[in-house]
């Protein structure tokens, strides 16, 4: 039988969980303003409960092309690593277990969200400012997965390493400055190049862009790792893609700071964002954005979701597009090369 807490966690849908989190956005310390309110984009609870409530799971996850790892509940200690508060997550957790365990219910989310923060605060020793962001991350995990699945994680939060080891107001200043252009940079002529930070816990997770080019690109002549093995969805660099043109929905991408620094959303992938699903604020520079439509003008940090997929029309009922969704003729036309090429080879 689901908790007192999970009863009322589950009254509220996707609409007014985003709500409240705006509401707690200023409460939230800057390092992780836009984290949390990123994080709540690639795990959202309309789609999680449109998959859990459907006939067939497999054939309605097909239908919405769905690449990678979309469930929460295979990373509940980890899907929150790119949040500064990570580090309290064993705190968080436990104050959530405590209040699950009590008949306490909350007035509201907001109420909820600042109880935790408040205790885990208290326990860890850290500004409320700084819990409150994975606070409500927890919270809605909980309501993802439910109490069983909650309490059975072990509640183990990773070391902070990279630039995540300086303070929170350090991170922030970081993330506001832009690569030295050297004695030249005032000349128009001049190549500017800035960085790209993928994941700021390592001195490997960046890339290099040229003034003026979209993130994807850059992201793909970045060949110092074997990306595949990391993610199947990366042929050419860290960011997954398939296009170039906004049509296939791999390149979505969180930005944590610098998305001021970043070019305009342009009607086309704010129309394709609401194909895909991806409930991208209204702003003229959101922190959401295709990695292939944003172009750089500066540093910026990035985050990239473990998974992507088509969703808009079913989950949101997002009026149908002229620009219909690519499949992954790209990706095949590669495999087929690449067959071809062995194939080739071995009757040599």
């Amino acid at each position: 039988m689901a908790t007192a807490l999970e009863q009322f966690l589950a009254k509220y849908n996707e609409e007014q969980w985003l709500a409240a989190i705006e509401g707690l956005a200023p409460e939230v310390h800057e390092v992780d303003r836009n984290a949390f309110r990123i994080w709540f984009r690639f795990y959202p609870l309309a789609l999680r409960r449109t998959i859990e409530e459907s006939e067939n799971k497999a054939e309605t996850i097909h239908k919405m092309v769905i690449q990678g790892d979309y469930d929460l509940a295979n990373r509940i200690d980890s899907s929150h690593r790119f949040l500064y508060g990570h580090r309290y997550w064993n705190a968080v957790k436990t104050a959530i277990e405590g209040l699950m365990d009590s008949s306490e219910v909350p007035s509201d989310l907001s109420e909820a969200v600042s109880k935790v923060a408040s205790e885990a605060a208290a326990k860890s020793g850290a500004d409320k400012s700084l819990t409150i962001g994975i606070t409500a991350v927890g919270l809605m995990t909980l309501n993802q997965v439910g109490a069983e699945s909650f309490k059975a994680a072990k509640g183990q939060s990773e070391q902070p390493a990279g630039v995540m080891t300086k303070g929170p107001d350090a991170i922030v200043a970081e993330r506001r400055q832009d690569d030295s252009q050297g004695i030249f940079s005032f000349l128009k002529s001049v190549d500017k190049k800035f960085t790209v930070s993928w994941c700021d816990s390592s001195s490997q997770g960046a890339f290099r862009v040229t003034n003026d080019a979209d993130i994807a690109t850059a992201a793909d002549l970045d060949r110092s790792q074997d990306w595949r093995s990391r993610d199947s969805r990366c042929w050419e660099g860290v960011v997954p893609v398939e296009c170039r043109s906004a049509a296939c929905g791999l390149c979505w991408v969180g930005v944590l700071g610098g998305e001021e620094k970043l070019s305009e959303v342009q009607r086309l992938e704010k129309k394709q964002m609401k194909v895909f699903g991806y409930q991208q604020p209204d702003e003229p520079k959101p922190f959401l954005r295709l990695a292939c439509q944003a172009k750089v003008y500066g540093n910026a940090s990035i985050v990239i979701p473990p998974w992507n997929g088509v969703f808009g029309r079913k989950v949101y009922g997002v009026e149908d597009s002229k620009l219909e969704p690519a499949t992954t003729s790209a990706r095949k036309l590669r495999e087929t090369l690449a067959a071809v090429g062995e194939g080739e080879g071995k009757s040599e």
